[in-house]
Protein backbone atom coordinates (compact mmCIF):
# COMPACT_ATOMS: atom_id res chain seq x y z
CA UNK A 1 0.00 0.00 0.00
CA UNK A 2 1.12 3.38 -0.66
CA UNK A 3 0.43 6.50 2.10
CA UNK A 4 -1.59 6.01 4.65
CA UNK A 5 -5.48 8.20 5.02
CA UNK A 6 -3.57 10.35 7.36
CA UNK A 7 -0.18 10.98 5.17
CA UNK A 8 -2.97 11.50 2.12
CA UNK A 9 -4.82 14.10 4.20
CA UNK A 10 -1.49 15.69 5.47
CA UNK A 11 -0.25 16.00 1.70
CA UNK A 12 -3.48 18.59 1.60
CA UNK A 13 -2.11 21.26 3.56
CA UNK A 14 1.88 21.13 2.71
CA UNK A 15 2.51 24.40 0.63
CA UNK A 16 5.24 22.84 -1.36
CA UNK A 17 5.49 21.07 -4.80
CA UNK A 18 6.44 18.27 -2.50
CA UNK A 19 2.69 17.92 -1.04
CA UNK A 20 0.95 18.22 -4.55
CA UNK A 21 3.12 15.08 -6.05
CA UNK A 22 1.80 13.43 -2.93
CA UNK A 23 -2.00 14.32 -3.79
CA UNK A 24 -1.07 13.20 -7.16
CA UNK A 25 -0.21 9.76 -6.73
CA UNK A 26 -2.21 9.17 -3.35
CA UNK A 27 -5.42 9.99 -4.98
CA UNK A 28 -5.34 6.68 -7.09
CA UNK A 29 -3.17 4.40 -5.29
CA UNK A 30 -4.64 5.06 -1.37
CA UNK A 31 -8.17 4.97 -2.84
CA UNK A 32 -7.73 1.73 -4.89
CA UNK A 33 -5.87 0.09 -1.82
CA UNK A 34 -8.07 1.51 1.04
CA UNK A 35 -11.23 3.89 0.60
CA UNK A 36 -12.52 1.53 -2.46
CA UNK A 37 -13.42 -2.07 -1.41
CA UNK A 38 -14.28 -4.62 -3.98
CA UNK A 39 -17.58 -4.53 -5.43
CA UNK A 40 -19.78 -5.77 -7.84
CA UNK A 41 -20.51 -4.44 -10.80
CA UNK A 42 -22.81 -1.67 -10.92
CA UNK A 43 -26.65 -2.11 -12.98
CA UNK A 44 -26.67 1.83 -14.13
CA UNK A 45 -27.90 1.12 -17.62
CA UNK A 46 -26.70 4.26 -19.94
CA UNK A 47 -27.49 2.96 -23.35
CA UNK A 48 -25.15 2.54 -26.01
CA UNK A 49 -23.59 4.63 -28.74
CA UNK A 50 -21.61 3.91 -32.22
CA UNK A 51 -18.56 5.75 -31.51
CA UNK A 52 -16.77 8.36 -29.38
CA UNK A 53 -14.11 10.71 -31.09
CA UNK A 54 -11.77 13.07 -28.86
CA UNK A 55 -9.97 15.68 -30.67
CA UNK A 56 -7.52 17.29 -28.78
CA UNK A 57 -7.87 21.00 -28.60
CA UNK A 58 -4.86 21.77 -26.60
CA UNK A 59 -3.24 19.75 -23.75
CA UNK A 60 -1.07 22.29 -23.12
CA UNK A 61 -2.46 24.02 -19.86
CA UNK A 62 1.16 25.85 -19.77
CA UNK A 63 4.40 26.25 -21.25
CA UNK A 64 6.80 25.88 -18.09
CA UNK A 65 6.59 23.96 -14.67
CA UNK A 66 8.85 25.64 -12.90
CA UNK A 67 7.27 29.31 -13.42
CA UNK A 68 3.60 27.73 -12.94
CA UNK A 69 5.02 26.33 -9.10
CA UNK A 70 6.78 29.02 -8.78
CA UNK A 71 3.68 31.48 -9.31
CA UNK A 72 1.63 29.71 -6.43
CA UNK A 73 5.08 29.55 -4.13
CA UNK A 74 5.00 33.03 -4.42
CA UNK A 75 1.62 33.73 -3.51
CA UNK A 76 2.03 31.65 -0.56
CA UNK A 77 1.65 27.87 -1.34
CA UNK A 78 -0.32 25.58 -3.16
CA UNK A 79 -3.87 26.32 -0.93
CA UNK A 80 -4.23 29.37 -1.93
CA UNK A 81 -7.33 31.12 -3.65
CA UNK A 82 -6.65 30.72 -7.61
CA UNK A 83 -8.32 33.95 -8.10
CA UNK A 84 -5.79 36.10 -6.00
CA UNK A 85 -2.36 34.80 -7.68
CA UNK A 86 -1.10 37.13 -10.48
CA UNK A 87 -0.31 34.43 -13.06
CA UNK A 88 2.65 35.04 -15.24
CA UNK A 89 2.04 36.21 -18.51
CA UNK A 90 5.09 37.76 -19.80
CA UNK A 91 8.71 36.77 -20.23
CA UNK A 92 8.24 33.16 -20.45
CA UNK A 93 10.50 31.65 -23.46
CA UNK A 94 9.10 28.68 -23.82
CA UNK A 95 5.10 30.21 -23.70
CA UNK A 96 2.56 31.99 -25.95
CA UNK A 97 3.79 35.04 -27.26
CA UNK A 98 5.96 34.91 -23.54
CA UNK A 99 2.80 34.01 -21.70
CA UNK A 100 2.57 30.89 -19.66
CA UNK A 101 -0.31 30.39 -19.84
CA UNK A 102 -2.38 28.10 -22.11
CA UNK A 103 -5.25 25.54 -21.29
CA UNK A 104 -7.05 22.14 -21.63
CA UNK A 105 -9.58 21.51 -24.00
CA UNK A 106 -11.44 18.37 -25.99
CA UNK A 107 -13.77 18.05 -28.24
CA UNK A 108 -16.43 14.84 -27.61
CA UNK A 109 -17.57 13.56 -30.70
CA UNK A 110 -20.41 11.14 -30.15
CA UNK A 111 -22.34 9.14 -33.12
CA UNK A 112 -25.53 7.71 -31.57
CA UNK A 113 -26.90 3.79 -32.76
CA UNK A 114 -29.48 6.07 -35.29
CA UNK A 115 -25.98 7.78 -36.98
CA UNK A 116 -26.68 11.02 -35.38
CA UNK A 117 -24.14 13.10 -33.41
CA UNK A 118 -23.69 14.92 -30.04
CA UNK A 119 -20.88 17.32 -29.79
CA UNK A 120 -19.27 17.82 -25.84
CA UNK A 121 -17.03 20.54 -25.49
CA UNK A 122 -15.04 19.17 -22.70
CA UNK A 123 -13.48 22.39 -20.73
CA UNK A 124 -12.35 25.15 -22.43
CA UNK A 125 -8.86 26.34 -21.39
CA UNK A 126 -7.35 29.20 -19.80
CA UNK A 127 -5.25 32.12 -21.46
CA UNK A 128 -7.96 33.28 -24.02
CA UNK A 129 -5.27 34.33 -26.87
CA UNK A 130 -3.99 31.07 -27.21
CA UNK A 131 -8.04 29.29 -26.64
CA UNK A 132 -8.75 31.69 -29.71
CA UNK A 133 -6.24 30.55 -31.76
CA UNK A 134 -6.70 26.57 -30.75
CA UNK A 135 -10.47 27.51 -31.48
CA UNK A 136 -9.90 28.52 -34.70
CA UNK A 137 -7.63 26.28 -35.90
CA UNK A 138 -9.99 23.12 -34.85
CA UNK A 139 -12.70 24.84 -36.30
CA UNK A 140 -14.39 24.81 -32.82
CA UNK A 141 -15.42 28.70 -33.78
CA UNK A 142 -17.35 28.40 -36.38
CA UNK A 143 -19.52 24.82 -34.51
CA UNK A 144 -19.96 27.70 -31.91
CA UNK A 145 -21.22 30.21 -33.62
CA UNK A 146 -23.73 27.33 -35.68
CA UNK A 147 -24.69 26.11 -32.36
CA UNK A 148 -23.10 22.38 -33.16
CA UNK A 149 -21.50 21.77 -29.75
CA UNK A 150 -24.66 20.28 -27.13
CA UNK A 151 -22.51 21.36 -24.77
CA UNK A 152 -20.11 23.09 -22.47
CA UNK A 153 -18.84 20.58 -19.91
CA UNK A 154 -15.81 21.59 -17.36
CA UNK A 155 -14.48 18.85 -15.59
CA UNK A 156 -13.43 21.23 -12.53
CA UNK A 157 -12.62 24.92 -11.52
CA UNK A 158 -9.17 24.91 -12.02
CA UNK A 159 -7.62 28.08 -14.16
CA UNK A 160 -6.41 25.60 -16.72
CA UNK A 161 -9.53 24.06 -17.61
CA UNK A 162 -12.00 26.49 -17.03
CA UNK A 163 -10.89 30.36 -17.63
CA UNK A 164 -10.95 30.43 -20.73
CA UNK A 165 -14.66 30.17 -21.12
CA UNK A 166 -14.37 33.54 -23.06
CA UNK A 167 -13.45 31.90 -26.29
CA UNK A 168 -16.63 30.19 -25.66
CA UNK A 169 -18.92 32.62 -25.06
CA UNK A 170 -18.36 34.96 -27.20
CA UNK A 171 -19.58 32.83 -30.29
CA UNK A 172 -22.51 31.18 -27.89
CA UNK A 173 -23.04 33.02 -25.11
CA UNK A 174 -26.28 30.60 -23.88
CA UNK A 175 -24.39 27.33 -24.52
CA UNK A 176 -25.90 24.81 -21.56
CA UNK A 177 -22.79 24.69 -19.19
CA UNK A 178 -22.40 21.57 -16.82
CA UNK A 179 -20.36 21.97 -14.10
CA UNK A 180 -19.97 19.48 -10.92
CA UNK A 181 -21.06 20.98 -7.14
CA UNK A 182 -18.33 22.61 -5.10
CA UNK A 183 -17.70 26.01 -7.87
CA UNK A 184 -16.88 28.65 -5.52
CA UNK A 185 -18.75 32.11 -6.11
CA UNK A 186 -15.69 33.72 -7.84
CA UNK A 187 -16.28 30.84 -10.57
CA UNK A 188 -20.13 31.51 -11.01
CA UNK A 189 -19.55 35.37 -11.35
CA UNK A 190 -16.94 34.51 -13.92
CA UNK A 191 -19.42 33.05 -16.15
CA UNK A 192 -21.78 36.34 -15.24
CA UNK A 193 -19.37 38.30 -16.80
CA UNK A 194 -16.71 38.83 -13.84
CA UNK A 195 -13.16 39.92 -14.18
CA UNK A 196 -10.46 39.18 -11.59
CA UNK A 197 -7.47 41.80 -12.39
CA UNK A 198 -4.68 40.01 -9.99
CA UNK A 199 -4.86 36.93 -11.50
CA UNK A 200 -5.50 38.38 -15.22
CA UNK A 201 -8.90 37.35 -15.64
CA UNK A 202 -12.03 38.46 -16.91
CA UNK A 203 -15.12 37.58 -19.09
CA UNK A 204 -16.75 40.28 -21.18
CA UNK A 205 -19.63 37.90 -22.55
CA UNK A 206 -21.95 37.14 -19.75
CA UNK A 207 -23.51 33.79 -20.20
CA UNK A 208 -27.51 33.32 -21.23
CA UNK A 209 -27.91 29.81 -20.91
CA UNK A 210 -28.55 27.07 -18.78
CA UNK A 211 -26.56 26.03 -15.97
CA UNK A 212 -26.72 22.67 -14.68
CA UNK A 213 -24.42 21.80 -11.22
CA UNK A 214 -24.12 17.96 -10.89
CA UNK A 215 -24.00 15.77 -7.84
CA UNK A 216 -21.70 13.89 -6.64
CA UNK A 217 -21.67 10.85 -6.03
CA UNK A 218 -24.59 9.74 -8.87
CA UNK A 219 -24.58 8.96 -12.58
CA UNK A 220 -26.09 11.44 -14.47
CA UNK A 221 -26.96 10.25 -17.59
CA UNK A 222 -26.84 12.89 -20.48
CA UNK A 223 -27.76 11.17 -23.79
CA UNK A 224 -28.02 7.41 -25.06
CA UNK A 225 -24.33 6.00 -24.73
CA UNK A 226 -23.35 8.66 -22.18
CA UNK A 227 -23.13 9.77 -18.59
CA UNK A 228 -20.95 12.00 -16.35
CA UNK A 229 -19.85 11.13 -12.36
CA UNK A 230 -19.11 13.20 -10.16
CA UNK A 231 -16.39 13.26 -7.17
CA UNK A 232 -15.88 15.55 -4.26
CA UNK A 233 -12.22 15.94 -4.48
CA UNK A 234 -10.38 18.77 -2.68
CA UNK A 235 -7.50 19.94 -4.88
CA UNK A 236 -4.75 22.57 -5.51
CA UNK A 237 -5.67 26.20 -5.64
CA UNK A 238 -8.79 26.08 -3.00
CA UNK A 239 -10.48 23.84 -6.39
CA UNK A 240 -13.27 21.29 -4.73
CA UNK A 241 -15.22 18.71 -6.87
CA UNK A 242 -14.56 17.14 -9.85
CA UNK A 243 -16.74 15.18 -12.78
CA UNK A 244 -15.60 12.67 -15.97
CA UNK A 245 -17.54 11.71 -18.94
CA UNK A 246 -18.39 7.44 -19.25
CA UNK A 247 -19.71 6.23 -22.70
CA UNK A 248 -20.77 2.67 -23.92
CA UNK A 249 -19.62 1.84 -27.52
CA UNK A 250 -21.73 -0.93 -28.74
CA UNK A 251 -19.91 -3.91 -28.95
CA UNK A 252 -17.05 -2.37 -27.52
CA UNK A 253 -17.46 -1.69 -23.93
CA UNK A 254 -17.26 1.48 -21.57
CA UNK A 255 -15.00 4.81 -22.71
CA UNK A 256 -13.65 7.10 -19.84
CA UNK A 257 -13.00 10.39 -20.82
CA UNK A 258 -11.60 13.06 -18.32
CA UNK A 259 -10.21 16.23 -17.44
CA UNK A 260 -7.53 16.27 -14.94
CA UNK A 261 -9.13 13.02 -13.02
CA UNK A 262 -7.52 14.67 -9.30
CA UNK A 263 -10.10 12.10 -8.18
CA UNK A 264 -7.81 9.23 -9.45
CA UNK A 265 -7.63 7.55 -12.51
CA UNK A 266 -8.55 4.03 -10.24
CA UNK A 267 -10.91 5.53 -7.97
CA UNK A 268 -12.92 6.61 -11.50
CA UNK A 269 -12.76 3.58 -12.77
CA UNK A 270 -13.89 1.67 -10.16
CA UNK A 271 -16.67 3.69 -9.66
CA UNK A 272 -17.65 3.07 -13.12
CA UNK A 273 -17.39 -0.27 -12.64
CA UNK A 274 -19.16 -0.30 -9.46
CA UNK A 275 -21.88 2.02 -10.80
CA UNK A 276 -22.58 1.08 -14.99
CA UNK A 277 -23.94 -1.72 -16.42
CA UNK A 278 -20.88 -2.73 -18.57
CA UNK A 279 -18.22 -1.56 -15.97
CA UNK A 280 -16.50 -5.03 -15.89
CA UNK A 281 -15.08 -3.99 -19.95
CA UNK A 282 -13.35 -0.45 -19.29
CA UNK A 283 -12.50 -0.41 -23.43
CA UNK A 284 -10.92 2.86 -23.25
CA UNK A 285 -9.37 5.96 -21.36
CA UNK A 286 -8.83 9.37 -22.36
CA UNK A 287 -7.90 12.46 -21.42
CA UNK A 288 -5.58 13.90 -18.34
CA UNK A 289 -4.53 10.56 -15.84
CA UNK A 290 -3.22 13.18 -13.02
CA UNK A 291 0.01 11.10 -12.68
CA UNK A 292 3.16 12.69 -11.48
CA UNK A 293 1.98 16.15 -13.68
CA UNK A 294 5.53 17.74 -12.74
CA UNK A 295 7.60 15.11 -14.00
CA UNK A 296 8.44 13.70 -10.40
CA UNK A 297 7.93 9.98 -10.10
CA UNK A 298 7.55 8.15 -7.04
CA UNK A 299 7.59 4.59 -6.83
CA UNK A 300 3.84 4.13 -5.16
CA UNK A 301 2.58 5.38 -9.11
CA UNK A 302 4.17 2.48 -10.59
CA UNK A 303 1.04 0.51 -8.68
CA UNK A 304 -1.45 2.53 -11.04
CA UNK A 305 0.36 1.29 -13.76
CA UNK A 306 0.37 -2.02 -13.20
CA UNK A 307 -3.50 -1.69 -12.03
CA UNK A 308 -4.34 -0.02 -15.18
CA UNK A 309 -4.30 -3.48 -17.14
CA UNK A 310 -7.06 -5.22 -14.36
CA UNK A 311 -9.84 -3.13 -15.61
CA UNK A 312 -9.90 -4.46 -19.47
CA UNK A 313 -8.51 -1.14 -20.88
CA UNK A 314 -7.43 -1.73 -24.39
CA UNK A 315 -6.73 2.00 -25.76
CA UNK A 316 -5.20 4.79 -23.06
CA UNK A 317 -5.63 8.03 -24.90
CA UNK A 318 -3.38 10.42 -22.29
CA UNK A 319 -1.92 13.75 -21.93
CA UNK A 320 -2.04 16.94 -19.97
CA UNK A 321 -1.24 15.94 -16.05
CA UNK A 322 -0.68 12.45 -17.25
CA UNK A 323 3.15 13.89 -17.23
CA UNK A 324 5.51 12.49 -19.91
CA UNK A 325 7.63 10.38 -17.57
CA UNK A 326 4.53 8.64 -16.71
CA UNK A 327 3.83 7.84 -20.51
CA UNK A 328 7.66 6.45 -20.68
CA UNK A 329 6.86 4.05 -18.04
CA UNK A 330 3.13 2.94 -19.58
CA UNK A 331 5.23 2.36 -22.88
CA UNK A 332 8.08 0.36 -21.19
CA UNK A 333 5.43 -1.75 -19.96
CA UNK A 334 3.16 -2.50 -22.38
CA UNK A 335 0.55 -0.42 -21.42
CA UNK A 336 -1.53 0.56 -25.32
CA UNK A 337 -0.95 4.47 -24.56
CA UNK A 338 -1.55 6.22 -28.60
CA UNK A 339 1.16 8.25 -29.46
CA UNK A 340 0.95 11.41 -30.51
CA UNK A 341 2.34 14.01 -33.25
CA UNK A 342 3.97 16.49 -31.32
CA UNK A 343 2.32 19.94 -33.21
CA UNK A 344 1.00 23.19 -32.04
CA UNK A 345 3.80 23.46 -29.25
CA UNK A 346 2.92 19.93 -27.79
CA UNK A 347 6.23 19.33 -26.76
CA UNK A 348 6.70 15.17 -26.82
CA UNK A 349 4.96 12.43 -29.07
CA UNK A 350 4.67 10.00 -26.12
CA UNK A 351 0.73 10.63 -25.58
CA UNK A 352 -2.05 12.17 -27.44
CA UNK A 353 -1.03 16.36 -28.06
CA UNK A 354 -2.73 19.35 -29.56
CA UNK A 355 -4.56 18.62 -32.67
CA UNK A 356 -4.11 15.06 -32.05
CA UNK A 357 -7.48 12.83 -32.95
CA UNK A 358 -8.41 9.23 -31.10
CA UNK A 359 -11.66 7.83 -31.90
CA UNK A 360 -12.95 4.89 -29.82
CA UNK A 361 -15.16 2.30 -32.26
Amino acid sequence: MGLSRRDFLKGLAVGGTTGYLTMAGVSSTVMKDVFLPAEAVGDFDIGECKSVTCKVISETSWFSNKVLVGDMQKAGGLLVNQYIIPWTNEGVKEGFNGDNRGGYSTLVDVELLDGTHKKILLDCGWNTKWMDECFAREGIDDMLKKKEIDMLYISHEHFDHYWGVESVLKHYPDIPVLIPKGFYKEGLDLLKGASFPTAKLKNDYPHTGKLEVRESGKVHPLFPGAASISFDSAIICRVTGEQGLVFNVKDKGLVAVTGCCHMGIISFLQEIKRRVKGGDKIFGVQGGLHISPFEDWDPQYDDLILALPEYGVEIIGCNHCTGYLTAEKMLKAGLPVVKGTARFKSKKPLFLGNGDVLKFC
